[in-house]
């Protein structure tokens, strides 16, 4: 059974940090790129960070970039964000999707919930 769980969201004052986790199982997790996406109510959702299965290339959202860094663990099977000098602007639900490319199927987390506010 593949599952993404996502987990460490939260409520944060702005300009503080939080890491996001998303854990994997259930597929050949290190032969996936890994992204995070991000969708504010009435908002389409966006992505906001990639990266590539052996984690030699990250790219990002421009509203993020300086702000925001994703990494993998591929032996914890794992994918991280994190988020610092957060903004208001930064409130949504966060997913973890895998990129299952042409051949696959892709999968997505069930999002955690990420509020920026004072």
């Amino acid at each position: 059974q593949v599952r993404l769980v996502e987990s460490g969201g939260g409520l944060v004052q702005p300009g503080g940090s939080l890491r996001l986790s998303c854990a994997a199982s259930g597929f050949t997790y290190d032969t996936y790129a890994m992204r995070w996406y991000r969708q504010a109510p009435g908002k389409e959702r966006d992505l906001v960070a990639a990266i590539t299965p052996a984690g030699g290339r990250t790219t990002y959202a421009d509203s993020v970039k300086g702000r925001f860094t994703i990494s993998r663990d591929n032996v914890e099977k794992s994918v991280y964000l994190q988020m610092s000098l957060l903004k208001p602007e930064d409130t949504a639900v966060y997913y973890c999707y895998a990129d299952g490319g042409i051949l696959r199927r892709d999968y997505w987390g069930q999002g955690t919930q990420v509020t920026v506010s004072s």
